[in-house]
């Protein structure tokens, strides 16, 4: 979720604040966003290990969480927290940047279209510019919403453990949400397949059983690449 966090305000900056993301973009800032990232979500992990909740068993006994089970001042305190600084915060955050980002491009596009055959060049450059950026954000939107989508069972979840209804959940309402969330990892790269056209072009250049993937103006491309 973090990571996810970390790209939409990436996306927000390149489309809302072009100018200012000239001096933003740098390997070396992008490293630290990154290490930033890993490190607000190990200080996350690591908290039931030193004594602010704890990791126990769960649902079908395949797998371990935190103890949002058991009622105690640690373990509610632990669930409520996590899912507020982890999910519903940064969910709100993701919600912000697309908003902006949308209504920034509207704003672009109709600023455009009003000049009419009087735009310059460099204005025709940077429309190209930002609408290549949108398609960026518009995978990036698609991965989040399927994201949030995996993970609000399982949050739903703990949030009903955590207001005193853990009785109620059985091993199974626990283990079903907790798949569907971890599952979620596989995903990005059937989104990117079926969305980005130079992603399945590029499939279908490396892997031979996938050229079916490549789309007409990219088949040229991988015959040619292969002769």
């Amino acid at each position: 979720m973090i990571n996810l966090l970390a790209i939409s305000i990436d996306r927000y900056i390149v489309i809302t604040k072009p100018l200012q993301a000239i001096g933003w973009t740098s390997k070396r800032r992008t490293s630290l966003v990154i290490l930033l990232v890993w490190l607000y979500s190990l200080a996350w992990s690591l908290a039931p290990l030193l004594g602010w909740s704890s990791y126990i068993p769960e649902g079908l006994m395949t797998s371990c969480t935190w103890d949002y089970v058991t009622s105690t001042p640690a373990n509610k305190s632990y669930t409520l927290m996590l899912c507020c600084f982890v999910f519903f915060i940064p969910l709100g955050i993701i919600s912000y940047c697309y908003l902006f980002m949308f209504l920034a491009i509207r704003r672009t596009s109709k600023e455009v279209e009003s000049l009419s055959g009087h735009v310059g060049k460099s204005t025709l450059v940077q429309q190209q510019s930002i609408k290549t950026e949108w398609k960026l954000a518009k995978i990036a939107f698609v991965v989040i919403i399927v994201f949030v989508l995996s993970w609000a069972p399982y949050a739903s979840v703990t949030l009903i453990a955590w207001a005193g209804y853990g009785s109620v959940l059985s091993p199974y309402s626990k283990a079903v949400p907790a798949v569907i969330a971890k599952a979620s990892a596989i995903y990005n790269p059937f989104i990117y397949a079926i969305i980005h056209s130079k992603y399945r072009d590029t499939l279908a250049e490396k892997v031979p059983c996938l050229r079916f993937l490549a789309s007409p103006s990219g088949k040229g491309h991988v015959s040619a690449s292969n002769r």
